[in-house]
């Protein structure tokens, strides 16, 4: 129940052995961690860029160091000047939130070598799977279902006459969408191999394909799993993530409501096989792409995900301070058969765009804010009134998280919730929010990861 997951959430006290932890990201993301560090009692560094000196994170840090200008966000991805921060704080660890250095595997090197805790998995496991590639093999090598395809793109020709098109070219070092086309026949498939190499090239530095076969109509899920150094591995049951838009996701909810209990412990059983293969700590999402009775592995995120409240609240796991605890030297503090999996939680993403203008950003000052409470709402952001939004950074001001026992409730909690959020001075997601609620197709359950393109086209 909710009462009982609120219980293990008070109840997790003590402290790890990390003195002081450097938060290196911004927004909501380093808030989350900062208070997470705060009720272990680990003092909290924030770092700022000149566009966030009177950012929430900076305010709640128990210290804070400014790390230079904004552009583009070159600020959070100057690693040295990151590390610098830590040593002249006395920080032993550095969280990197998501984003930004999180799944660098060079920056947690980096902190390895500098003395530093790196809160996340090793930085030998975030190459391993960074590569979408070489995870593929990893994935077969641990007998864990993967799309048909070819892990090197010379094959891709030969390969796509054997699994039939349409095809799918990816960037192996490629994440957030970037480094992906589609490929209907040989022609498009080598134009989708010249061209998605050249984006890959420009936006990863490394220009390496692989290929799968496209799915049509499949599901996203991702299972939670979370490690500790002395080998113990567990997952927190999964996460539907199918409602995209552009391959970026804009409401999660959990569990999925679109595959069976056997599909379920099948798939959670996958996930923790391929962490353990790769000596997996911390916090991490191994994700799957479903359709009717099987499941295919697609990637592993290394890191926290945006979304990770979905699993807390369901859970009530902290999954930060599982993080943080991990990382100071500790085994997790939970078994598999300790889990809980009470009722039914949902995310939905607040962005500051405007939906009516093909999702175009909207910075801004916020001129008005009154977000929503009441039983089982949670709202994890980083604005307030009379905030302004930078234009340089990632579109989210924030994440409405709603629980109830069943689907049904949570949705009726969900509007509930979405109609008092009064977020006013800029365009914002919530219209298309409550639009899918009242969606057939999303209250039913069925919908898949193209769902929201066809949606939106046919306004």
């Amino acid at each position: 129940m909710y009462h009982d997951a609120l219980l293990r959430w008070g109840s997790e006290g003590g402290c790890c052995m990390l003195n002081k932890v450097l938060v290196a990201n911004r927004g909501e993301i380093a808030l989350r961690v900062i208070r997470a560090c705060q009720e272990l009692e680990i003092p909290a560094v924030a770092v700022f860029s000149d566009a966030d000196e009177e950012a929430l994170h900076v305010r709640h840090a128990d210290e804070a160091v400014r790390i230079g200008p904004p552009p583009a966000g070159k600020s959070y991805l100057n690693a040295e000047a990151l590390i610098e921060a830590a040593i002249e704080t006395d920080a032993e660890g550095v969280h990197p939130g998501y984003g930004f250095l999180a799944e660098n595997a060079s920056f947690a090197a980096a902190c390895r070598d500098a003395g530093l805790t790196f809160i996340g998995p090793s930085a030998e496991a975030i190459e391993k799977m960074g590569n979408k590639s070489a995870a593929r093999r990893i994935a077969i090598e641990a007998e864990v279902p993967v799309v048909p395809g070819s892990e090197k793109s010379a094959d891709a020709l030969e390969t796509a006459e054997e699994i039939g098109y349409p095809v799918m070219v990816k960037a192996a070092a490629g994440g957030g969408g970037r480094g992906i086309r589609v490929a209907e026949n040989e022609e498009e498939l080598r134009k989708a191999l010249r061209v998605a190499r050249q984006e890959a090239e420009k936006a990863f530095g490394e220009g390496s394909l692989y290929l799968e076969k496209l799915l049509t109509g499949p599901r996203h899920v991702e299972v939670q799993v979370m490690g500790d150094h002395e080998g113990n591995v567990i997952h927190l049951y999964e996460r539907e993530c199918s409602m995209q838009r552009r391959r970026q996701k804009i409401l999660e909810e959990a569990p999925s409501p679109g595959i069976s209990p056997e599909v379920r412990e099948k798939m959670a059983e996958a996930a923790v096989r391929l962490a353990r293969e790769v000596r997996y700590t911390s916090a991490g999402t191994v994700e799957f792409l479903v359709e009717g009775d099987e499941f295919y592995f697609i990637e592993m995120n290394t890191r926290i995900q945006v979304e990770h409240p979905v699993t807390e609240t369901l859970t009530g796991v902290d999954l930060v301070k599982e993080q943080l605890r991990v990382a100071g030297g500790e085994r997790l503090s939970l078994k598999q058969e300790d889990v809980p999996f009470n009722g039914w939680a949902m995310e939905f993403r607040i962005n500051a765009e405007d939906p009516e203008k093909d999702f175009m950003p909207s910075p801004g000052e916020i001129s008005f804010l009154d977000v929503p409470g009441g039983p089982g709402v949670r709202v994890d952001s980083a604005i307030y009134q009379g905030y302004k939004i930078p234009p340089f950074y990632d579109s989210m001001v924030g994440k409405l998280i709603v629980w109830a026992l069943t689907r049904e409730e949570a949705i009726n909690r969900a509007r509930r919730a979405l109609r008092e959020y009064r977020l006013e001075g800029i365009k914002t997601t919530i219209p298309l929010h409550m639009r899918l609620l009242e969606d057939e197709a999303f209250r039913s359950g069925e919908y898949h990861t193209g769902y929201l393109e066809e949606l939106l086209k046919r306004d």
